[in-house]
């Protein structure tokens, strides 16, 4: 992951093109890219902050609103599998992966273990 540039580099960048110089100029001066002299600039006119914007964080999942569908069925049917419950999900209107299903339920601490009573699949 990249690391964003300092405090003291932006402020230096920012004098320097609010002194009259060019962004082109700015990114040779200082061995930086134009683009980031660019978005730096246009983010400090528009907020008046250099700091840089925060890095990851949580993203939405579109299985959220459907939780408690999800662990709903998973208590109605403890052997759903994960295609099943994308189709019925497609019912609902939300298109999503059987992989996907899988990866949200591991994200929310649900694990589901295969017992040795289990019976094997009739193909």
């Amino acid at each position: 992951m990249t690391k964003s540039y300092s405090l003291d580099l932006r402020r230096r960048v920012a004098r320097f093109v609010e002194a009259g110089h060019s962004c082109h100029e700015a990114a040779r001066h200082f061995e930086v890219s134009v683009a980031f002299v660019v978005r730096l600039m246009a983010a400090y006119r528009a907020t008046g902050s250099l700091a840089p914007k925060p890095e990851g964080g949580w993203r939405y999942s579109k299985l959220d609103p459907h939780r408690a569908f999800l662990l709903q069925r998973v208590a109605e049917k403890d052997d759903i599998t994960m295609p099943q419950l994308a189709a019925e999900l497609l019912t609902l209107g939300t298109k999503i992966t059987p992989a996907s299903i899988s990866h949200w339920f591991r994200r929310q601490g649900y694990r589901f273990k295969k017992t040795r009573t289990a019976k094997p699949a009739v193909w």
